[in-house]
């Protein structure tokens, strides 16, 4: 099967990577075209447009910054689609636009799959992702292969639009995750704890996270450098709220959040660093929150395994479905 990749940012060329590292025939673009070089002096081929990409390839799949950009690609790709094409959707996006975009490729005569990954860019990079996927089950299970490639653990989540909704949730989590591991790496830096041990208390008890264990370290070492920006964070938060919204539910620390992440974007900058949201309370304590012996950047120290569908518990698993490969 030949595939086609387009986007190839922090997270779109670690997923493109992992294709590639594992022998797909891989085809790339991006408005970028140093991006494109180094993945076609490693084997990959080079697409002028994605109506090109769709031509040439068997699926293709978009990761890219917000729903406006999926939807000017895939309306490009739209008089090549047929009935042997797929679209498939890794960025996280808004479950109305996706539903149109599929409404549209399927109307030409092709599949769709919406499959955002979960994770951070360091379980990108190696194949060990975590990824959701909304579309029909005959779908799901021709690109399984490709998605247990890119992913460790994928989870077929229903019809499209379902998997956009669980990503959006699962990053509104991550959020509130990293207010409040900054208000208590701070706090217990003004009441004299000691950052490290600090950390290490955090990290073995009840209040820890995945949060906690990667971006609490960039925190800690300064680089604050989880390659996510404010932007982005704002982006996701926003679509989450939407969904409270439409659905009536009357939240009260989502709107909080969204407050928070305002303000940083209004005082560092809307391409700032995610995790330096921790910056509006070292500035209204005057404290330094950093300590010695944390990574810089994120590294993936799990090998790369093959993945498998995570089937939910209570459920009963297709026939036919993928089954976990035991580590040697």
């Amino acid at each position: 099967m030949k595939i086609g990749f387009i986007g190839l940012g922090n997270v779109g060329g670690k997923l493109a990577g992992s294709l590639l590292r594992n022998k797909f025939d891989l085809t790339v673009h991006d408005l970028n075209p140093a991006l494109v070089a180094t993945f076609v002096v490693r084997g990959a081929h080079a697409a002028t447009s994605p109506l090109q990409m769709m031509q040439d390839c068997d699926a293709v799949i978009t990761c890219l910054p917000s729903p406006a950009a999926s939807a000017a690609v895939v309306e490009k790709m739209l008089p090549a689609i047929t009935a042997d094409k797929i679209w498939m959707e890794m960025s996280t996006t808004d479950e109305s636009e996706v539903k149109r975009l599929a409404a549209l490729v399927k109307a030409a005569g092709g599949a769709a799959m919406e499959c955002p990954v979960s994770g951070g860019c360091h379980r990108a990079d190696t194949g060990n992702i975590s990824i959701f996927a909304g579309c029909d089950r005959a779908t799901f299970e021709r690109m399984l292969p490709t998605l247990t490639t890119l992913g460790r653990r994928v989870l077929h989540t229903g019809d499209i639009g379902t998997a956009s909704i669980l990503k959006v949730m699962t990053n509104y989590l991550a959020t509130a995750n990293l207010l409040t591991c900054c208000e208590a790496l701070v706090t217990m830096k003004a009441a004299g704890l000691d950052m490290n041990t600090t950390y290490e208390a955090m990290k073995i008890s009840s209040g820890t996270s995945f949060v906690h264990e990667t971006e609490s370290q960039l925190i800690l070492n300064g680089s604050r450098d989880v390659s996510f920006t404010m932007d982005l964070v704002k982006k996701d938060i926003g679509l989450f709220q939407k969904i409270a919204d439409q659905a009536g539910v009357p939240l009260e620390i989502s709107p909080l959040l969204v407050e928070i992440f305002n303000d940083g974007i209004a005082r560092f900058g809307e391409r700032e660093l995610s995790p330096n949201i921790i910056r509006r309370l070292e500035e209204a304590t005057g404290l330094d929150i950093r300590a010695p012996g944390f990574p810089a950047e994120l590294t993936d120290d799990e090998p790369e395994e093959q993945g498998y569908e995570v089937i939910p518990t209570g459920l009963t698993a297709p026939a036919g479905a993928a089954k976990p490969v035991p580590a040697e």
